[in-house]
């Protein structure tokens, strides 16, 4: 199958998007007005692209998200939020797409009807990465102080929670600085993920326990990573251009900490700084900000292909199937073709333009603010008093709320935990019957 790059920077609008044949350097498409920051590009079911787009400066209104149907790129939506997002994830049946602000605030839509479902305050300062776990069921958040937030979707997909805070899964506080990439495992025995950082180490994180298991130290920032497609080697691009090679097999690790002298595997090629990698059926792929995106022979360590973006350095590159340019006329292909609306700008249940209503303890030492911003929710709240229940009923209510909501999050951490307890056991029995088998070989 053959495969397209597609590629943009974050200095100007006028620099749109560029999509390359990977397979024979030919430029396929540009499309204008488009500056998307790091981590800024979504791909959703190879069908659509989403980016986020850098606010112009002086700009006093709120973000804008573009949508382009690969089939026909030049017919963009134009999702307009009330700040500006920055880093954007969509989980990998592309129903649900997630934004960060430099607010620290979070916004989780339903790209089919475009509704917005959630938005909470998730980090004290602004958002850097978002990832989803390969099988949906947590979303991971990195921050620019160095922190990382997991939060399990049931929570986050209750609608019956209005809440502007949720209760996280986890919470990771190991790294020291800018996190600039995080990295979900599709391994089945474990849910597992890699973040990197600007503090130069790489980190590789048990999901459901919160356990750091093992750390790479690097001689310089960390700026882009990536796993290979059988994920057997992390790729991490540093801040002077290099790209470091390192084992990763989350099974047999042994040492919690690799020094990168230990790594004798190095890519150079690039002048400047890395500031994206992916992968494609060909190889690796770099991007730097020496404006260039280089596709790589990893074994021999060599460069096969350069692109040259004369427009500035890239931030951000996904490979997509080639076919997903041309328009189908198949009857079939449609069927499976899946829709996107306007991303919604404010939520139904939370409409910011409806009256707020403070419902207190009788502690002054706790406080529990429910904000009912939507009219129908406020009237129900007008009719519940008319007929005579008292404050202290509503508050009671609250607390239920909140109480129900702790115990799915517990519930939910117990279920993970009991999960990978039973694939941890599994691959140990696998571990035994090889080793029974080497035993049965040798005796023969």
């Amino acid at each position: 199958m053959k495969e397209a790059l597609v590629v943009c920077g974050d200095r100007n609008l006028t620099v749109g998007l560029t999509i390359w044949d990977i397979e024979t350097g030919d430029h396929l498409l540009h499309i204008p007005t488009c500056a998307s920051p790091f981590n800024g590009i979504t791909c959703l079911r190879n069908q659509y692209l989403v980016a986020s787009q850098i606010r112009r400066p002086g700009s006093v209104a709120g973000g804008v998200i573009f949508t382009w149907p690969f089939s026909k790129p030049r017919a963009s939506l134009r999702s307009y939020s009330v700040e500006s997002i920055e880093p954007v994830s969509s989980t990998k049946d592309g129903i649900y797409l997630a934004g960060g602000a430099a607010s620290g605030n979070i916004y989780l839509w339903e790209v089919i009807e475009g509704k917005l479902l959630k938005t909470w305050h998730a980090h004290n300062s602004p958002l850097t990465c978002l990832a989803f776990s390969d099988d949906s069921s947590i979303l991971i958040s990195g921050s620019k102080d160095g922190s990382i937030v997991i939060w399990p979707m049931i929570s986050l997909l209750d609608e019956t929670d209005l809440g502007a805070f949720h209760t996280p899964l986890n919470m990771l506080t190991a790294h020291k600085s800018f996190i600039t990439g995080l990295l979900p495992s599709s391994n089945v025995f474990n849910l597992v993920f890699v973040s990197s950082s600007l503090d130069g180490t790489c980190k590789v994180w048990d999901a459901v326990n919160g356990t750091l298991l093992q750390t790479w130290f690097f001689p310089q920032p960390i700026t882009a990573t990536v796993l290979d497609p059988a994920e057997r080697f992390l790729f991490s691009g540093s801040a002077d251009g290099r790209i470091f090679m390192s084992p990763f097999d989350v099974g047999l690790m042994k040492e919690s900490n690799v020094d990168s002298d230990e790594l004798k595997v190095e890519l150079t090629g690039h002048k400047e700084s890395i500031t994206a990698l992916t992968f494609c059926r060909s190889g690796l792929i770099s991007a730097s900000e020496d404006c260039t995106a280089c596709l790589w022979d990893i074994v021999e360590g060599v460069i096969i292909k350069r692109f040259q973006h004369h427009k500035g350095f890239i931030t951000n590159m996904i490979v997509i199937p080639k076919s997903s340019l041309v328009p189908s006329n198949n009857h079939q292909m449609k069927s499976t073709h899946l829709p996107v609306s306007l991303l919604q700008k404010h939520s139904q249940q939370n409409d910011l333009l409806g009256p707020t209503v403070t419902l207190m303890s009788s502690s002054e030492e706790q406080k529990i603010i429910h904000q009912f911003q939507s009219f129908n929710l406020l009237n129900q709240q007008i009719l519940d008093l008319e007929m005579g229940r008292t404050p202290e009923a509503l508050q009671l209510k609250v607390e239920t709320n909140i109480e129900s909501r702790l115990w799915i999050n517990g519930m939910t951490k117990r279920m993970m935990e009991i999960n990978d307890h039973l694939r941890s056991r599994l691959l140990d029995l696998n571990q035994h019957r090889i080793a029974l088998e080497e035993k049965q070989t040798k005796k023969k």
